[in-house]
């Protein structure tokens, strides 16, 4: 790969949009760097009051392009302009292989940042080249990564469009996701007996204690090849020297039925319940949705459309089930049909975080097919 394409315009805004520090409630500086693009490209947007309504600063942009020809079938694009929070500062760079990392050791930001960068280029090629279109309407959302609450707060009925595409799966261009998982978050609290450790240990209840024996009765990691269950924060104690009166942490179960979903949580709420009866503690549980999962079939119309692109584009269609959530849940449970396609994004998430120019300029190149596609498709 030349010099020149390493550092295009269209490569540099990534850059750009790296490294501005975006994690979830804290989107503005993103946000503005969006709609000032679409600005400078005549293009009308709004964006909602989801920052007020989210308790962050940022909502839900949305661009619509009406239709140049009056047939086929319009599409929408969505994105989502937070990160997971970095750890460190990020400082993007594109090594000599052609592959952008973050040079400061935290992660990239190209979840989902590449599929902004990617939506935003494909628009401006289409509208310099002049090329028709059956209509074409962008969403750029926040909080993403905390269970979709960007996507959930946006009016879904301001689309035009009822068949949509996300960017937002870490596998090599080519794959199309036909289901997710139905996922339940749960949270517990456990309440003990505090007392001094090393005189009166005898008087103390520990909250701690029996929160660990809950989790060791748990079922965690990969289930079955449908589910999995993780426990991902644990907090409690106030002293070294005191029988912990409290303790609570947080799960999640994930899984391709729903059905396995609901049981997995009842059965954790049962153990934690006889967790806490063994050490004479108290335990108060809450679970809830999520987000809801869905499931295509290879017939379904916007997964044709979707792998006719691929082709057009020179890739080579796969089908995979996603163990994650997108914005695409949202819309599938609203009745629309969103179907997420992978980008290339590769160890998202991690200071490993990458994707290579190449992968960005390729999406370009199958968002441009998506649009041609959709135009011929009735």
């Amino acid at each position: 790969m030349s010099q020149q394409q390493l550092s295009s315009p269209f490569v540099d805004l990534f850059l750009e949009l790296c490294a501005l520090p975006s994690p979830s409630g804290q989107e503005r500086v993103v946000t503005d760097r969006v709609t000032a693009y679409l600005s400078g490209l005549g293009l009308e947007w709004d964006e909602d009051d989801a920052a007020a309504r989210l308790g962050g600063d940022a909502g839900n942009v949305y661009c619509r392009i009406p239709s140049t020809n009056g047939g086929g079938t319009p599409i929408f694009f969505c994105a989502h302009t937070d990160t997971v929070p970095p750890e460190a500062a990020i400082d993007p760079v594109v090594g000599e292989d052609g592959v952008i990392r973050n040079a400061a050791g935290t992660i990239l930001g190209s979840d989902n940042k590449a599929a902004v960068v990617v939506m935003l280029e494909a628009v401006r090629r289409l509208l310099e080249e002049g090329r028709d279109h059956a209509g074409i309407e962008l969403l750029f959302t926040p909080q993403e990564e905390v269970s979709l609450r960007g996507a959930d707060a946006f009016d879904h009925t301001r689309f035009v469009a009822t068949t949509g595409y996300v960017y937002d799966q870490g596998a090599a261009i080519g794959e199309i996701v036909l289901g997710s998982p139905h996922a339940r978050l749960l949270d517990f609290r456990f309440h003990g007996t505090a007392a001094h450790a090393g005189m009166h240990p005898e008087d103390g209840r520990s909250a701690i204690a029996a929160a660990a024996q809950a989790i060791a009765d748990f079922r965690l990691g990969r289930v079955d090849d449908e589910t999995s269950a993780n426990v991902g924060v644990i907090t409690g104690g106030t002293a070294r020297n005191v029988v912990p009166e409290w303790c609570s942490f947080t799960a999640e179960v994930r899984s391709q039925d729903e059905r396995k979903a609901i049981e997995l949580a009842r059965e954790m709420v049962e153990s934690a319940a006889f967790a806490a009866s063994l050490v004479d503690c108290e335990v108060e549980s809450e679970v809830r949705p999520s987000f809801p999962g869905y499931r295509f079939r290879e017939s379904d119309a916007p997964v044709r459309i979707a792998a006719e692109a691929l082709a057009r584009a020179g890739y080579t269609p796969t089908y995979a089930l996603s163990g994650g959530g997108a914005d695409a849940n949202v819309f599938n449970a609203r009745g629309l049909q969103c179907v997420n396609l992978a980008n290339g994004m590769t160890d998202i998430h991690t200071p490993d975080e990458r994707i290579s120019v190449a992968d960005l300029e390729g999406m370009v190149e199958v968002t441009l097919a998506l649009i041609d596609v959709a135009r011929e498709t009735k």
